[in-house]
Parts: structure tokens; sequence; C-alpha cells
């Protein structure tokens, strides 16, 4: 799976912003492939100098599919949109996007603790 990461950094126009988001979203989401999407408003940066106020996630089969969504309608207005309310301060890039459901992590915790019990013994 990959996902379109979009950064969005601090904005002198919030309300500008704002105002046409939802108009961004009904675009994004029309895309063709979009599997599913997620937004996270980012309260505070622990490390780094990079400074975002929010990251909106796309997420689709394949680099090809995104390319694709990326190239049609919706997806041509939804990237001249966001240009437009973020006055182009943004980063947008693909990811590779991979994940774990937690009983497996709780599954690989509980062999890696009997297994260095039997390195003990």
């Amino acid at each position: 799976m990959v996902k379109l990461v979009i950064l969005i950094e601090p904005l002198e126009n919030w309300q500008k912003f704002e105002a046409s988001w939802p108009q961004f979203l009904h675009y994004a989401e029309e895309m063709p492939g979009l599997q599913r999407e997620a937004a996270s408003q980012i309260d505070s940066m622990l490390y780094g100098n990079s400074s975002y106020i929010l990251m909106h996630e796309l997420f689709f089969t394949s680099q090809e599919d995104a390319q694709r969504a990326m190239a049609s309608l919706n997806g041509q207005a939804a990237g001249r949109l966001l240009q437009e309310i973020t006055d182009g301060k943004l980063v947008l890039f693909f990811a590779d996007y991979k994940e774990d459901n937690i009983e497996n992590l709780k599954r690989f915790k509980q062999e890696s603790v009997e297994n260095s019990k039997d390195d003990q013994a």
C-alpha cells in the first residue's frame, strides 16, 4: 500500500484554509482508487527544525493508483485548491505503507521473551 502524505506548514491566513478545506476533502475523496484517508492536527514537535500544523494521508493500493488519482480531474482540482489555500506552504510525498496489528506485536513480544529465556538456560 502507498500513501500520499501532505504536511502543511503554519499559515498566515488560517481562516481561508479552514473555509476551503471541506472543498479540498470533497475533491480528494472523489479521486479514483482512494482506499482511505486520515487527517491529523499536529499538536507539538518533539524533535527537529520543521514545523507543520496538519498532516493529511491518502491511501492507495499502489503508487500507480495514486498517480492516476492525482492526474484525474478531481485530483487536479484538489491539487490546485491545496496550493491556493496553503500559499504553497506544504510538503507532498509518497510513502510505502506497512501496518502491523497489536495481536501480531504481542505475539512477537512473547516469542522474544521465550527466546530470551531459552538463551539463558
